[in-house]
């Protein structure tokens, strides 16, 4: 039972902006899982899950990939330091980079873990983003623009 607790409490945050135990735990009630705020507690810290912030602002419970606030900051860093710009066009972002730096803003990028973000390719010096909707490309142009203007 604990396994497909963990199970679900992974693919529910992944789905949802679950910022609170409360949300966790009536969204797993939803889901057929009767359990307590200790037990959730106790999940939280066996799963690492972390609270984040994403694009839009909102803070939201994540799994803790091992990258400290530091090395979020150095990747932050990085990939504004090496966009030109960026621009999309129905759910795939195009971002332009310095010649030689696509690699390495691709690396940052992913490592920055967006939300709605499917996966990157990257070439010399532009990068392919494959976002789950137009509205999450939309979203990410925008603070992509903030972040490197």
């Amino acid at each position: 039972m604990k396994k497909k607790r963990h199970e679900a409490i992974i693919r529910l945050i992944e789905q949802h902006c679950l910022s609170t135990q409360t949300d966790l735990l009536e969204m797993l009630s939803k889901e057929g899982f009767e359990t307590t705020q200790a037990t959730i507690s106790r999940d939280i810290k066996d799963l690492r899950l972390i609270k984040k912030v994403d694009e839009l602002g909102r803070s939201r419970y994540a799994v803790d990939t091992g990258d400290s606030g530091e090395l979020l900051g150095k990747y932050r860093s990085i990939f504004a330091h090496s966009v030109i710009s960026a621009d999309y066009a129905g759910n795939t972002l195009v971002i332009r980079c310095y010649t030689g730096m696509a690699q390495a803003a691709c690396a940052a990028l992913d490592s920055m873990h967006w939300e709605g973000l499917v996966g990157t390719l990257a070439g010399d010096d532009t990068i392919f983003a494959l976002c789950r909707t137009p509205e999450h490309a939309n979203r990410m142009k925008e603070a992509i623009a903030e972040l490197v203007g």
